[in-house]
Formats: C-alpha cells, structure tokens, sequence
C-alpha cells in the first residue's frame, strides 16, 4: 500500500502559477504510475494529467495542454504539477493517485491509491 499527500494548493489571481506536490509513502515509489484529478463543487471528478513510473510518457487533459505540466521525482517520492496561466475555471481539489499497470491512466477507475486533495482557487 503507498500513501498519498498532497500540498501546495492556495488562492491565486488568473494568470498566476502553483505547483502542487505529493508526497508518497509506504512500497516503493517508483513502482506506480502517477495521475493528477480535480473535482469541482457540483461536477464530476476529471483527468488533469498522469506520468508513467518512468517519467518517459506523459498525458494531459486538453484544457491543460501548454499550460500545466506534470512530473516526478523518484529519489524523493514526489510527483509535482506546475500549474501555469491559471483561470477561474481551474477552481477545484486537485488530488494525486497511483495505479500500478499503466493502462487507461486518464480513467481515475485505472489507480489503485488516492490522496486526500488540495484546494487550489483561482480568482478572477
């Protein structure tokens, strides 16, 4: 089993950047595949991005392409999302997951382990 905890969340005009991290515990790091989501209130949970336990493939929602990008750091245990040119519409709870195959990873059925989340507000 792996634990998830994810930071960096916050308030930020549009136009501004945040870089979300979490940090995983518990088997070894690089044996998952990581995926970022967000849900906001009253909406359904949706894709942001995912990196292979390699960092060699990378995936992304297209209302993120050019803007967010997602990577990792397996010495530290740490996937990241560098979240960029931020808009009102980016308001939600991002939250990080691990999937142990590397299939379907922009299907949040396709992790096996969840974060808590973190609050990222975008004001207008």
């Amino acid at each position: 089993q792996v634990q998830l905890v994810e930071s960096g969340g916050g308030l930020v005009q549009t136009g501004g950047s945040l870089r979300l991290s979490c940090a995983a515990s518990g088997r070894t790091f690089n044996n998952y595949h990581m995926g970022w989501f967000r849900q906001a209130p009253g909406k359904e949970r949706e894709f942001v991005a995912a990196i292979t336990w390699l960092g060699d493939f990378t995936y992304y929602a297209d209302s993120v392409k050019g803007r967010f990008t997602i990577s990792r750091d397996n010495a530290k245990n740490t996937v990241y999302l560098q979240m960029n040119s931020l808009k009102p519409e980016d308001t939600a709870v991002y939250s990080c997951a691990a999937a142990t195959v590397q299939a379907n990873l922009v299907l949040a059925a396709a992790y096996n382990y969840w974060g808590q989340g973190t609050q990222v507000t975008v004001s207008a």
